[in-house]
């Protein structure tokens, strides 16, 4: 994923997008253990674009980043 990218998004799909990656993650490193990663720099692909897009949330000035997260976890859960 490109900053150019992750720039052009609206805050409301960046949090989304940080929500799927997070997800993403943890599904690899569950992979990794069990030992059927194929590709172990998807892992460092996967943290790096989690990095990009707190990046960008934090040079918009978004207060309780982990907060909305934590709260659209919950809402995704409910579902």
């Amino acid at each position: 994923m490109k900053i150019e990218a992750v720039r052009g998004m609206k805050t409301d799909e960046l949090h989304a997008e940080l929500e799927r990656l997070r997800r993403h993650l943890f599904d690899l490193r569950a992979q990794a253990v069990t030992e059927k990663l194929e590709d172990p720099t998807q892992l460092t692909g996967t943290r790096r674009d989690i990095a990009r897009l707190l990046t960008v949330l934090h040079e918009r000035n978004e207060k309780g980043i982990e907060q909305r997260q934590a709260h659209m976890s919950a809402q995704a859960a409910k579902r």
